[in-house]
């Protein structure tokens, strides 16, 4: 039977334990470090022929390393840290878990902007200090919001809005233009989108600059910024200026830059902590997502050990 390594922390802790189903059916699982050290991984990566990779990055180096590796797949959507090129050159297929977790985070998107809206997170600190002054919110069925990036996450948090009566544009340049009305959104230009929404919403991919100072200023005053996507999307400084100037009202995510390594964010000022709420990578932190994200790969990898075609191939760009 086959060698499998988990690199992802949450493989199997869902309802269904995995590794006791691939144990069980003979094969043999390793777990690994989830940040991918290179010197940590050298002795699994050594035996493995199949890989159910987390986050961390996945270099050519790994690769090499690596003479029985069949099947990298990625646990999760973002295959970014995944160096396709090299794998492809050495005939290692990569898979990722399109739509697993997409509930999961546009549930989150949606509760990080009512937290927001609603300074429950500010609200809960001071009345712990003996506090016990009310903010006044904002409701956000009497808001506009904009999706910039309109997939399974962005079209998802649009049906979720659709039952608050928020008035929803979104911005994709990869979805036909027909498409956006009837998966309950008006389509507009990015620019547009952030001239005129209340709340901005990131569900695009990495690898490029969404909400930097030229866009920030396009904002109606008192705008709020929610990220459950790409921490590179976000210019945190711009983020921090405008959130000091009133410019943004609020400011919530499930990433920042550098964030699994322990940084000194703008965002994480003391100042702005009124402001600001961060959640450490929730958004697929569900029961069901665990579960989905975790039945999919298996299903990718184990396709690829019986000499099958994965259903989520991913192919070099």
């Amino acid at each position: 039977m086959s060698v499998f390594l988990a690199t992802s922390r949450s493989f199997g802790a869902g309802t269904r334990d995995l590794t006791a189903e691939l144990t069980a059916a003979g094969h043999e699982v390793l777990r690994g470090p989830a940040d991918h050290d290179l010197e940590a991984l050298g002795p699994y990566l050594h035996r493995a022929e199949a890989w159910i990779a987390g986050t961390g990055a996945i270099t050519d180096a790994h690769l090499g390393i690596a003479p029985h590796l069949r099947v990298i797949a990625r646990y999760g959507v973002g295959v970014e840290a995944v160096d396709i090129a090299a794998a492809t050159r050495r005939g290692i297929v990569v898979t990722n878990t399109p739509g697993a977790n997409a509930d999961a985070v546009a549930d989150h998107a949606v509760g990080l902007m009512l937290t927001s809206l609603r300074h429950i997170v500010d609200g809960d600190r001071r009345v712990r200090q003996g506090d016990w002054a009310a903010r006044r919110g904002r409701e956000l069925g009497a808001l506009r919001i904009g999706i910039v990036g309109f997939g399974r996450i962005g079209q998802g948090v649009a049906r979720r809005l659709s039952g608050f009566g928020s008035t929803v544009t979104a911005y994709d340049p990869f979805l036909p233009a027909d498409l956006f009305e009837p998966l309950g959104a008006m389509r507009s230009d990015l620019d547009e989108l952030f001239r005129t929404s209340d709340v901005v919403t990131l569900h695009a991919p990495g690898g490029q600059s969404v909400a930097d100072s030229t866009r920030l200023a396009l904002l109606p005053y008192g705008a709020v910024l929610i990220n459950t996507a790409r921490p590179d999307l976000v210019d945190e400084e711009a983020v921090a200026v405008a959130l000091r100037s009133g410019a943004l009202s609020a400011f919530a995510g499930d990433v920042l830059t550098g964030d699994t390594a322990g940084h000194d964010s703008p965002l994480l000022a003391a100042d702005l902590a009124d402001r600001v709420v961060v959640t450490p990578h929730l958004g697929a932190q569900t029961i069901q997502a665990v579960d989905n994200m975790g039945t999919i790969a298996l299903e990718n990898a184990l396709a690829v050990i019986n000499g099958g075609v994965p259903t989520h191939p991913v192919t070099a760009g």
